[in-house]
């Protein structure tokens, strides 16, 4: 859920463009825009208004389409208004109109006596249901900070960590100047999305474009290397921890086994390299980007050497060259 409350007047007041704008405005209730939404959900009020409460979700936006303005207009017609002052009564966060609807005058001056905010939309139900759903896994999604730089390499989201001064700026700004982009730098904010997807982003979109460089100081990607080496946000697909090389500890040398990190819940594939004088980080983050690609097109280049390695094992043509007692150099 979202770490600060969410209210009816947020929910107005995003900058939503394109395909996730909602074209929402208040007709109604405005004293009411301080309602908190607690679910990321929304209900179709229809057995509400027949007069059915039993299993009424008072905590959901209400959704009011076609067919549940028909029946409003009906239930006004016949003035049969007790479930409408019900609704309107209860701890609902807000009413929303598809299709541009303008519900009866009466019901907006209820709505302004309950202090009920009735928003309006032109989007069609359905549509406008899967903008809002796409917008509650946003907000509500389960978020946390990192420490550590996240960068677009091959199209592939990786965030390098770290120990502090180990080089993960350093590396990342090389990755830059070789065409890669910078997501966000020192704070990372990760957020799981639909339970399965982790979404990274600079925790301040006012600064997560900046990097600091020891020796150096602050400076803007964006305006050094243009708007084209940065971008708002990524999946984060692997994960790259640098650390600093110990000759008494053993690395994986070949690759079959497949290390991951669990990050809210899910589980990210993760690389360690040792960091020493002389080792081309950024070409080895590159070669981890792109053998993250092949592996999540079906194909594992270490577990096939490994396969073809058995292969050769079984033929005659190694036993020979082991039963051999030539010098073969």
């Amino acid at each position: 859920m979202a770490n600060r409350k969410f209210t009816v007047l947020d929910l107005l007041s995003m900058e939503l463009k394109g395909y996730n704008s909602l074209n929402l405005k208040c007709i109604a209730g405005r004293s009411g825009l301080a309602n908190e939404i607690t679910v990321p959900d929304i209900n179709r009020p229809g057995l509400e208004l027949s007069g059915f409460f039993d299993a009424f979700a008072e905590e959901r936006v209400q959704l009011f389409g076609r067919g549940e303005y028909a029946y409003l207009h009906k239930l006004y017609s016949e003035n049969k208004t007790s479930t409408i002052d019900k609704l309107l009564e209860s701890k609902i966060p807000c009413v929303i109109f598809s299709h541009s609807i303008s519900p009866d005058e009466s019901f907006l001056a209820k709505a302004d006596i309950a202090g009920t905010p009735v928003l309006q939309t032109d989007l069609e139900s359905s549509e406008f249901s899967q903008r809002i759903f796409r917008v509650f896994n946003n907000i509500f999604a389960p978020r946390k900070s990192l420490h550590g730089v996240f960068v677009e390499v091959y199209g592939v989201g990786i965030l390098l960590t770290g120990d502090s001064g180990v080089g993960k700026s350093e590396t990342a700004l090389e990755l830059i100047e070789r065409g890669h982009r910078l997501v966000a730098d020192d704070i990372v904010e990760i957020r799981c999305v639909n339970g399965n997807t982790i979404l990274g982003q600079g925790a301040n979109k006012f600064i997560s474009h900046h990097m600091e460089i020891r020796g150096l100081g602050i400076i803007n990607i964006a305006q050094l290397y243009g708007i084209g080496s940065i971008r708002e946000q990524k999946e984060v697909q692997l994960v790259v921890k640098l650390a600093t090389w110990d000759q008494n500890k053993m690395y994986d040398r070949i690759g079959t086994d497949t290390n991951t990190i669990d990050l809210l819940g899910v589980k990210i594939p993760l690389i360690e390299i040792p960091v020493r004088t002389g080792r081309n980080l950024p070409i080895i983050i590159e070669a981890a980007s792109m053998n993250e690609r092949l592996k999540s097109m079906g194909y594992h280049s270490a577990r096939d050497f490994n396969q073809n390695v058995l292969k050769w094992i079984e033929t005659s043509a190694a036993e020979n060259a082991y039963s051999s007692t030539d010098d073969v150099y």
